[in-house]
């Protein structure tokens, strides 16, 4: 099912024309492409197992600085068209230009420019930032947009509601699998289910939430995401007063120790091994609702209560340290459950009359209501920071502008795999900007990643980010008209953007570069002007993304908010072969904090044979946690 989100709204009375987007990278008349040298290349992924060639296409057009492993990446996951037809998309040009020329042609369908000036800075600026890898949307972008013949789903987070009826859990499997087929994940918080202790109308017990699970999974695990590349994305969420919280806590951990010993007996429990399909709950990451109160009661050592969701009746009342250790435990064992922070979560819900957030899509950046949708896209940081440490706020500011219009105009123009969910998206107007190699950049900088000086940088870049998407908003909102929910929820809303604010005063000072701690409280002091007076055309704006698959296509070193997994990687060569090389920011790290070509070289050349810097000569110890990583 295919349903496109109604954008159409009336606009508020303006204080003043709104403000055009401006060209920064291009120049008219001139292609984005041409200070690009353009080559082809063979695109080729081996089987690590037996080294099989799993995917080939042969003579891709690609710039010159992109690597092996960026294009690879394009070419197997978002050319579109069948491999060996004449039809199949061969250039990263073609796929650029499918994705720009949809989107430029449903904003002047939809009145997003003045004129025509404004629609070619727009799609000439945006196609600068791909072919750059300054940007990248997210994947169901790449899959979807401009392909004929497929729906145009372009969101990747869903956010679903499950009611506690039968029709309502099949349909969440019916929707899920639509949602996976488009390239997209989704979650849902199942903590409306009776639990295994309860009554059903009609007599016996019920089954409760994680027996259903067992089915969902079953169903994600059969299905693709995009039809062909991608797994299944899911998020399964339980809040904490559940009374089947501890058997869910622990559905998983339970699996896993399984596997271990079927691995041992000889079976094959490897990723897509043969015999791991006999595993339960593996395709969803499960995650604990956690509220104020039951963290209040942790802290004091008091019991809590697991209530019945028929009844509202307390069902147990159990140790709430218990059950923290419970999840605690579980997520040494597993790696799940995570948690989410209800109270706090909806403190920051920009539109509270609308309803409660309750749940997260599957890697939980998009926090917003049911039936929710949001489409995502990422700036390379590291493309904006110079050698010497200057963050190019200017080029950062334009780049953000362009890529909301970018993903407003996609709310508007996107199918949704159901009716309710195009209602939601076309009433909230969710969208989520983020960045990625963050990790990369603070190295880069000479900050550990965890450092207050780091914690400082990150924050500004942040808050620079979503106060400039706020800006855009309510630009967007002036000439186009505020998302319908703004009118009953505009002090909440506005309340959000306050803290925002006082949030902003309160950044540590940023040593290599004390104006962007300026630039950011003048950015949220004019968002929240602005909101007022205008109100804001999207509920959500940023989100912190994992950008695992965009990451790669951006040649980023690390992905999204994450330090670097370790030092030392292994890079595909455009001739074949593969090569293992340093990190590639740890030389620039370096000569930031002031080593010699020669020290850095033997410093490079160390890391690369030990694969950590612990011991390279000259490395000064005070500079050791700059290159600390994940794995060490």
């Amino acid at each position: 099912m295919s349903v496109t989100s109604d954008s159409s709204q009336p606009a508020p009375s303006p204080s003043g024309p709104p403000a055009r987007l401006r060209r920064h990278f291009t120049v008219p008349g001139r292609s984005p492409y041409a200070d690009l040298i353009w080559q082809r290349r063979d695109a080729r992924l081996t089987d690590y197992r037996d080294g099989s060639v799993a995917f080939e296409q042969l003579g891709v057009e690609f710039p010159e600085g992109w690597s092996a492993t960026a294009s690879n990446i394009v070419a197997q996951k978002y050319f579109r068209g069948l491999l060996g037809s004449p039809d199949r998309e061969d250039s990263l040009q073609q796929v650029i230009d499918r994705v720009v020329g949809a989107l430029t042609t449903w904003g002047e369908r939809d009145g997003y420019f003045a004129d025509e000036e404004e629609s070619d800075c727009f799609a000439q600026e945006l196609r600068y930032l791909l072919a750059h890898q300054m940007l990248s949307f997210n994947s169901p972008v790449w899959f979807n947009i401009g392909v004929a013949g497929v729906a145009q789903q372009a969101s990747a987070c869903f956010i679903l509601d499950v009611e506690d009826n039968l029709r309502s859990i099949l349909n969440w499997y019916s929707e899920e699998g639509v949602i996976f087929k488009g390239g997209s994940g989704a979650g849902a918080n199942l903590s409306k289910l009776r639990s295994s202790r309860e009554h059903l109308s009609g007599g016996g017990t019920a089954s409760g939430p994680v027996s259903f699970m067992r089915g969902a999974d079953s169903s994600a695990g059969t299905i693709k995401s995009g039809g062909t590349t991608r797994r299944a994305a899911k998020m399964v969420i339980l809040d904490i007063d559940h009374p089947d919280i501890e058997e869910f806590i622990w559905c998983k951990a339970r699996e896993e120790r399984k596997a271990r010993v079927l691995r041992d007996a000889g079976f094959d429990m490897d990723l897509d091994g043969k015999d791991s399909i006999s595993l339960q709950y593996q395709n969803a990451n499960n995650s604990v609702r956690l509220s104020d109160e039951f963290m209040q009661a942790v802290i004091a050592g008091e019991e809590f209560d697991l209530v019945a969701r028929s009844t509202n009746e307390v069902v147990e009342r159990v140790p709430a340290q218990e059950l923290m250790r419970h999840i605690a435990q579980a997520a040494w064992e597993c790696a799940d459950p995570g948690v989410q922070f209800g109270s706090t979560i909806n403190r920051w819900n920009t539109t509270p009359n609308a309803g409660e957030i309750m749940a997260s899509n599957p890697c939980s950046e998009h926090l917003r209501l049911p039936n929710s949708a949001c489409n995502l896209a990422s700036l390379n940081l590291l493309r904006f920071l110079n050698e010497e440490g200057s963050f190019d706020i200017e080029a950062f500011e334009r780049s953000v502008r362009i890529v909301v219009t970018a993903q407003d105009i996609l709310v508007g123009a996107s199918d949704y795999p159901t009716e309710s969910i195009a209602e939601m998206t076309a009433q909230s107007r969710d969208i989520g900007i983020g960045y990625t190699n963050l990790g990369a950049s603070l190295m880069a900088l000479g900050y550990p990643y965890d450092s207050e000086q780091g914690r400082a940088w990150a924050a500004s870049i942040t808050a620079l980010l979503t106060g400039t998407a706020a800006i855009r908003s309510t630009e967007l909102a002036q000439s186009l008209g505020p998302a319908p929910l703004f009118a009953a929820d505009a002090a909440g809303w506005i309340g959000v953007y306050r803290m925002h604010l006082g949030a902003a005063t309160h950044i540590g000072s940023v040593d290599v570069q004390p104006e962007l701690n300026d630039r950011v409280v003048q950015v949220w002091s004019e968002a929240l002007e602005r909101v007022q007076l205008v109100g804001s055309r999207n509920a959500e704006l940023s989100v912190a993304a994992p950008t695992g698959t965009i990451s790669f296509m951006m040649d980023a070193d690390t992905t999204g908010i994450e330090p670097d997994l370790g030092l030392v990687k292994f890079k595909k060569l455009v001739g074949g072969g593969t090569l293992q090389i340093v990190n590639q920011t740890v030389p620039r790290a370096l000569r930031r904090l002031g080593y010699t070509s020669e020290q850095v070289a033997e410093i490079v050349a160390y890391i690369a044979e030990q694969q950590s810097a612990l011991g390279a000569p000259h490395l000064r110890p005070e500079h050791l946690a700059v290159f600390a990583c994940a794995m060490g």
